[in-house]
């Protein structure tokens, strides 16, 4: 066998080496990761699932515990002094007989461009402001509101920071709309960016979140128009789909305008033009639906009551609904494609709830389910990690809780909450 010379071995070497850093510079492009990381990032986590199920690890209460805590809360709960009766919770304010809307709408402008890996956010809100002629797309929103690739979430509330801060229009962000608000929405020319649940059961990726931007609807066929950035330009959704999919978010929902219509986008959102009418609305809603719904939908009524009354600083309230949401999920007989076992990855209530109750263990036990039991990869969800860093702080493991406060901020940096945290610890980014 004739071997290299030692010379030859060099540049053999040499040249691996070299191929080693050029695969590892093109895994951090754009182009790898809109093109070819996302394929493999899913094969990957394809495989892990199947040999771990998720449904195999869903979180559950403490029933002790939680029945301690709110023994606790009750006992130290003030009587209601005696005087003039509670005021009644709200309810829509009476307006004039809208104008008849048309038949259908369909607003022309919006460009189509589909999504880089988790990027849904980013590329949504981007087409979203094309609508109003602005010419970015999804990059720039990208690393603002999600400056490491593998972020699997960006909130309502990041996408609208974006919009106030890096461009000349403005964003409201509000909680529980409904399917006629949308249509208004659109007959005055808005585009509403809304936030929903999304099956992907042909590749065997399950429950997600996901944002969609719509751009009509058609009442003779009962459905409305927008652009999926995963799917594709134009695409059709039932109204009956819409909605059953927008209750896995609260029925969460982003307006986009010129500063000088912020009147009339008021005026169409009614009562909801309060944030806070628009919360009491909706937690109102969810306890409507936990009566009329069943299976996975109500799990999801549960779910948003609970949100609400996190919203409305009812913490012992929102952990009690919380509680019952989980349970439920527990209970349901569904498979992992079916399971919104994901949804901290989007939504962060609980871990409020649970830790301005003083149930400390299980705003760590829902953080680790989370981070370490949903992903091959390490865990890239600053949220739960600031959660986890709390809750490692209040049972005294100071240490842990600022290696993960400090962890959260390399996977996004100048995450405030996790800086704040550090501040007051004492301690430096």
């Amino acid at each position: 066998m004739r071997f290299l010379s030692r010379t030859g071995r060099r540049w053999a070497a040499l040249g691996l080496g070299t191929a080693i850093l050029a695969v590892a510079a093109l895994t951090r492009t754009q182009w790898y990761q809109d093109t070819i990381g996302w394929r493999i990032d899913s094969f990957v986590v394809e495989a892990y699932y199947a040999l771990r199920p998720p449904s195999e690890r869903l979180f559950t209460p403490d029933p002790t515990l939680a029945a301690m805590v709110q023994a606790t809360l009750a006992a130290h709960t003030p009587t209601a002094p005696a005087g003039p009766s509670p005021t009644p919770p709200v309810s829509p304010t009476a307006t004039l007989q809208p104008t008849p809307l048309p038949e259908s709408v369909y607003l022309a402008g919006a460009r189509f461009e589909y999504q880089g890996l988790n990027n849904c956010g980013p590329a949504n809100l981007a087409m979203t402001l094309s609508y109003w002629g602005w010419e970015g797309d999804q990059r720039p929103v990208a690393a603002y509101t999600k400056p490491n690739p593998g972020d699997k979430n960006v909130m309502p509330y990041e996408l609208a920071a974006f919009v106030g801060d890096e461009t000349d229009f403005e964003a409201i962000v509000r909680v529980g709309g409904d399917l006629e608000l949308l249509k208004r929405l659109l007959a005055a020319g808005f585009a509403p960016l809304v936030e929903k649940g999304y099956d992907i059961r042909r590749t065997g990726m399950g429950w997600y979140g996901h944002y969609e931007v719509l751009l009509g609807y058609d009442e003779a066929q009962e459905r409305f128009i927008g652009h999926d950035s995963y799917v594709g330009k134009d695409q059709p959704i039932s109204y009956e789909l819409l909605d059953t999919m927008w209750r896995h978010f609260n029925y969460t929902y982003i307006v986009v305008y010129p500063a000088e219509r912020e009147a009339e986008v008021l005026s169409l959102l009614g009562p909801a033009a309060d944030e806070t009418t628009a919360i009491q609305l909706a937690a109102q809603r969810a306890s409507d639906e936990i009566f009329r719904l069943d299976g996975r939908d109500q799990f999801f009524a549960w779910f948003n009551r609970g949100t609400n009354l996190m919203l409305l600083q009812d913490y012992a309230g929102a952990a009690a609904a919380y509680d019952q949401a989980y349970a439920l999920q527990a209970s349901l007989n569904l498979d992992d494609l079916a399971s919104p076992w994901r949804i901290l990855w989007y939504q962060t209530g609980p871990y409020w709830a649970y830790y301005y109750t003083g149930r400390i263990e299980e705003v760590y036990r829902l953080a680790i389910t989370t981070l370490d039991e949903s992903n091959p990869k390490p865990p890239q969800l600053e949220e739960s990690l600031y959660w986890r860093g709390l809750a490692r702080e209040a049972l005294g493991d100071v240490e842990g809780a600022i290696a993960d406060l400090r962890l959260s901020l390399d996977y996004h940096p100048d995450f405030e909450p996790s800086l704040a945290a550090l501040a007051r610890m004492g301690v430096s980014p």
